[in-house]
């Protein structure tokens, strides 16, 4: 066995001090009044949970048995909890819909995010998302961009043509440019917003809807740096549809969508702190 030194912490651990616990408190308290001005409620949700297994891959979970013998975990997602919380267990005793929170999830084997994130629920727009995120990371004058995608737009490429969705998730292009389709090129070059209505015009009718949707959410974001990117797929635990991340020195400081939880659409973003805070870190050293 190796020794573990008194200083030593697990890897994958957090560790806040001095000027990275200055920001990751002057970040948090921002968020939480910026979603209070915007109508959103605060939930703390339990570090355990019996649900987990459901949203989450068991193999990233950390598991232990409760005093009954019934498995528990830590919790490795905090969307679908606060959403069937909301739902199932307080819906009672309110009918508030947007709520956010502030707070670490866990993965296996000792791996420890803090999140800010946000759920509406019963509201598809995430429009309203992306601009409460522009917000913030401008406040912080953070400088990242937007990159829109559309789950369905692979998916439907995926069954038109054959090609397994783990060569989109590879963005393995020469896979689809093989079959020399003049609108899968042009898909798979698009990026400006000025280019989307060519492309609209070209490609087969199941994919207008999804690229109309792209565009709608694009002029209405109000975040002046966006690229389109039609062909990115990554699967998703929940998010269906529509879905953002915003990028800074090829890092993902955000990412949000749309999803269906009980046959009721919702939308909702999450923030990653920790990446946050050594972006802002690393530009001060700089």
């Amino acid at each position: 066995m190796d020794m573990i030194f008194e200083h030593e912490i697990p890897q994958g651990s957090r560790l806040y001090f001095g000027k990275s616990a200055e920001l990751k408190r002057e970040i948090e308290t921002y968020a939480a009044k910026l979603l209070s001005q915007e109508g959103f409620e605060e939930i703390v949700t339990p570090f355990f949970s019996f649900h987990q297994h459901q949203q989450v891959d068991e193999k990233s979970l950390l598991r232990f048995s409760d005093k009954a013998n019934r498995l528990v975990s830590l919790r490795a997602d905090s969307t679908y909890d606060v959403v069937r919380l909301i739902s199932r267990r307080l819906g009672r005793s309110t009918d508030h819909k947007k709520w956010f929170y502030i707070q670490p999830i866990f993965r296996y084997p000792s791996f420890e995010f803090y999140q800010i994130g946000a759920e509406l629920i019963g509201e598809k727009n995430i429009s309203l998302s992306v601009k409460i995120v522009s917000d913030l990371l401008r406040h912080f004058q953070c400088e990242s961009y937007l990159q829109i995608s559309h789950i369905a737009i692979p998916k439907i490429i995926s069954s038109m043509l054959d090609i397994p969705l783990e060569v989109l998730k590879a963005g393995k292009l020469e896979a689809l440019l093989s079959h020399k389709e003049p609108w899968l090129n042009a898909l798979a070059t698009l990026e400006s917003i000025k280019k989307i209505d060519e492309v609209i015009e070209i490609v087969p009718k199941e994919l207008k809807l999804p690229l109309e949707e792209m565009k709608e959410l694009a002029l209405n974001c109000g975040h002046f740096n966006v690229i389109l990117a039609p062909l990115f797929y990554a699967k998703m635990r929940y998010y269906e549809t529509l879905f953002f991340r915003f990028i800074s020195n090829n890092k993902t400081l955000s990412s949000g969508g749309e999803y269906t939880f009980e046959e009721e659409n919702s939308s909702g973003f999450g923030i990653y702190s920790d990446t946050l805070i050594e972006t802002l870190m690393n530009r001060e050293i700089k």
